[in-house]
């Protein structure tokens, strides 16, 4: 009976072994440069365009899409969402800025260069976080499923369940297409993970504590949340809502698991 209690455990441990060796690296980062960032952003979407950063902001009543000068966070144009919606993430796509929102149902389509409102569109389900791959849109919902859209008509044309060590990750948040990856901030945590945008599998974690601490945000909501990607600087910034402080961060080689990634706060 001990021996087999033995043999239990040390299986048990094996199992944990193999385990810890399949799941996704963490990659902590390096700060590179720190900018001031408006504190009242409620940032749920974040993308670089034009030497200028564009950024949504959610809650009803307080929801916008403004163009924003990287250097003093300065917004230098602005539009305003009908107060009745929580806006979402939003994504270039030709000459226009494209946003959804949270639980209503409606999306918005603005001139990218003067943020005039072209049109408005319906669509099904919940809106988080949006980015394109070069011929979709990729739309997250909060669940482990991210949606590829037709940009014209938004409708789906196919779609991939996002796992870890072969788990599904839900909360997937705001988006951003990086090198070929999908990144995606997770909801209620530091953390954002890198995803293959065939078989859905999370590559590694990106740990965003060190930033998160310096951020700037006092409330509970205040989470990491915001990712925009220069491909042309090869630059990487990142925010979170009501944040004072936006940072360009580097990553730094992933390590074979890593420490673990702080957990949430609440929304």
């Amino acid at each position: 009976m001990f021996i087999r209690a033995i043999q239990f455990v040390l299986l048990c441990l094996a199992g944990s072994a193999v385990a810890a060796q399949n799941a996704p690296p963490v990659q902590q980062v390096e700060i590179v440069r720190t900018y001031p960032h408006d504190p009242a952003i409620f940032t749920e979407g974040l993308l670089y365009r034009d030497g200028a950063l564009y950024e949504s902001s959610g809650l009803r009543g307080q929801s916008s899409l403004r163009r924003v000068r990287i250097e003093d966070g300065r917004t230098e144009i602005q539009a305003s969402l009908p107060d009745t919606v929580f806006g979402e993430g939003i994504v270039d796509w030709g000459d226009e800025i494209i946003g959804v929102t949270w639980r209503d149902g409606a999306g918005y389509r603005w001139d990218a260069r003067t943020l005039r409102l072209r049109s408005g569109f319906d669509f099904d389900g919940e809106g988080w976080g949006l980015t394109r791959d070069g011929e979709s849109l990729i739309l997250s919902d909060g669940s482990p499923i991210l949606h590829f859209l037709d940009p014209a008509s938004f409708q789906e044309r196919r779609r991939i369940r996002v796992t870890a060590d072969g788990k599904p990750v839900a909360m997937l948040n705001e988006l951003e297409w990086v090198d070929g990856e999908i990144y995606a901030n997770v909801w209620k945590t530091d953390r954002i993970a890198r995803i293959d945008p065939v078989t859905g599998a999370v590559k590694a974690w990106i740990d965003l504590a060190a930033v998160d601490r310096l951020g700037g945000g006092h409330d509970s909501e205040d989470v990491p949340n915001g990712i925009a990607w220069d491909a042309t600087g090869r630059r990487l910034f990142v925010t979170g809502k009501r944040w004072t402080k936006l940072f360009e961060i580097r990553l730094l080689p992933p390590g074979p698991v890593g420490p673990a990634v702080r957990g949430a706060k609440a929304r």
